[in-house]
């Protein structure tokens, strides 16, 4: 037969036919829309861009940044994630988990540098969402999130003491321990009303929702802390108390796009940061957006929200950003004021874009710790230490995953912390698997009493002589594939027949089918016949392919224990050394 010829709308078709996913939510939350859905969707928009401002000022200086940048971030990304995006209520902008990531490249490679990794993260992330890799993203073990998230509120309390406490401070180190010992030897250079300021930011902060859960507090700590110090200032004459204008020049306006330098050795010596970026905005963003579903009662598309993530990295370094995603903090408040639909998501993005061109000049004068105390209730809730504690108690494995990834994040990296996190997890995970998995030896007879794939009515099938069972429960993968192998090699005895009974054993990869081909060598050569039982239909497409099947013979693969007993009878009627190569099959 011909191989069958591929025109242009056989392509098209195929297209057609394969479900992207790419449709964004939007677009179906348009075709019945309201006025009154529109009303709620402009107070939730509001109210989010009010409670966006203070966050996306203080993640931007705090990743060292301008904190205009923080703010295009968040108008350019926000706008973008609710516009293509795969939830009814996810807002985007800059973050606190991307603190420590973002400080860290600016100062190894550049803010040329940053932006270059934030596109490539970006790249990433349309790939993810194109290949449908959403749903296994969401399959990252929980300790590995719970450690470099409780990892990185640490990271970020311990970047905001020189602010807090108003020290005297030209150049912070970078690395966690020298970060310390500078704070200890400039100890007395401390402002006491700077860290007053910082200490009753956080105070108001904390108390507001006692009093009204509708005006954010650190909105609250803002403007009152700022009226003080402007006043103080001014009556008083000392500009000991820094503030964002003593620090930074605040553009009121969207920055023109920047072209950036694109080249092999660039992209090959960012790779690892913009992978790292890519990871744990989808993370966050999956786990933000699976958050909103369980409170509204909706379903986002992971794969089409990766998507909007990653076309708003794309865009947002281009004029400047830092990287996007998915604010949990921002899609509650989102929810709790009222947004139905992306609406709110966009209408907070051009909330924040007239404060930016309007009152951009105001955020000059806001005290650099009071900012400071922001950044560390921020980083108070995102250690999640009470769900830290609670994993303490958990088997070793999680502990270990969990401690692990929380120290190499706190004394190291991120990049590291998620790649050797996620290596111990797996390593961990097949140990387990491992542990489940055992191989046994039946011989005189096999209890079928508690099994429902047979076609006998007896409860114990009787073995031949000289016929043996070897059952293997689990997966026949590298890991159980050595344990199978030496298994086998312990063995003392020489039956006639030796049946692998294989209906647990749901995929065989290639280092299992080499042991498993090796077995068969072995057994061929002491005059053992090899009948498999009960193999799945992935199993036995994999021999086929490797032409195991043939080797073997199709009639020794059944698809049941007492059709391979049957086999095995049969066999122990021939004369021995068997070869055999039948193409009758009992398999189905």
């Amino acid at each position: 037969m011909g191989k069958k010829k591929i025109t242009k709308d056989t392509v098209v078709e195929k297209l057609r036919n394969y479900n992207f996913s790419l449709k964004p939510v939007l677009w179906t939350c348009l075709k019945d829309y309201s006025k009154e859905k529109f009303l709620k969707d402009l107070m939730a928009g509001i109210i989010v861009g009010i409670v966006a401002l203070p966050l996306a000022i203080a993640f931007g200086i705090a990743s060292g940044v301008s904190p205009e940048k923080g703010l295009i971030t968040a108008i350019i990304g926000g706008f973008i994630v609710s516009f293509l995006g795969g939830s009814t209520v996810q807002v985007g902008g800059p973050t606190g988990a991307f603190i420590v990531i973002v400080y860290g490249i600016i100062q190894t490679y550049g803010p040329e540098g940053l932006a270059v990794a934030t596109l490539m993260a970006g790249v990433l992330l349309v790939l993810m969402g194109v290949f449908k890799l959403g749903s296994i993203i969401k399959f990252i073990p929980y300790p590995i999130v719970v450690g470099f998230t409780s990892g990185i509120a640490v990271t970020i309390f311990s970047t905001q003491i020189k602010d807090l406490f108003g020290m005297q401070i030209e150049i912070v180190p970078a690395d966690f321990i020298s970060k310390w010992g500078t704070y200890a030897t400039h100890i007395g250079t401390t402002s006491i009303l700077s860290l007053v300021i910082g200490l009753l930011s956080i105070a108001i902060i904390v108390y507001t929702p006692k009093l009204t859960k509708k005006i954010p507090g650190s909105l609250v700590a803002i403007v009152l802390m700022t009226v003080v110090v402007y006043f103080y200032r001014r009556f008083t004459g000392d500009m000991s108390i820094e503030t964002i204008g003593d620090r930074f020049t605040l553009a009121a306006s969207l920055p023109a796009p920047e072209k950036l330098s694109l080249s092999a050795g660039t992209i090959t010596q960012l790779l690892s940061p913009a992978f790292t970026i890519a990871m744990l905005g989808a993370i966050e963003s999956l786990l933000s957006a699976t958050v909103a579903d369980g409170v509204m009662g909706t379903k986002h598309n992971s794969n089409t929200e990766l998507i909007a993530q990653g076309a708003a990295n794309i865009i947002v370094p281009i004029f400047g950003g830092i990287p996007v995603t998915g604010a949990i903090a921002r899609t509650m408040a989102n929810i709790n004021n009222g947004g139905k639909t992306p609406v709110a998501g966009i209408i907070h993005a051009l909330v924040l874009l007239l404060i930016l061109l309007f009152l951009g000049p105001l955020t000059t004068h806001i005290p650099m710790a009071c900012l400071a105390g922001v950044l560390v209730i921020v980083a108070y809730n995102m250690s999640e230490w009470r769900t830290f504690r609670s994993l303490l108690k958990n088997p070793k494995s999680d502990v270990a995953v969990l401690l692990t990834t929380f120290f190499l994040t706190v004394f190291f990296d991120l990049t590291v912390a998620i790649q050797l996190g996620l290596l111990l997890a797996m390593f961990l995970f097949m140990r387990r698997v491992i542990e489940t998995s055992h191989i046994s030896v039946l011989r005189d007879e096999v209890d079928l009493s508690h099994e429902s794939d047979v076609h006998t009515k007896e409860e114990i099938l009787l073995l031949p002589e000289r016929v043996e069972v070897y059952e293997i429960d689990g997966p026949f993968f590298f890991g159980i594939a050595s344990k199978f192998d030496e298994s086998m090699k312990q063995l003392g005895d020489k039956p006639r027949v030796r049946i692998i009974r294989m209906r647990n054993v749901p995929f065989m990869d290639s280092t299992g089918l080499h042991n498993l081909q090796s077995f068969y060598r072995m057994s061929r050569k002491e005059g053992i016949q090899i009948v498999l039982s009960g193999v799945n239909k992935k199993v036995h497409e994999v021999m086929d392919r490797s032409g195991f099947s043939d080797k073997i013979g199709q009639d020794n693969i059944c698809s049941h224990i007492d059709f391979a007993v049957e086999r095995a009878e049969a066999l122990l009627a021939l004369p021995a050394p068997v070869r055999n190569k039948g193409s009758r099959s009992h398999a189905n």
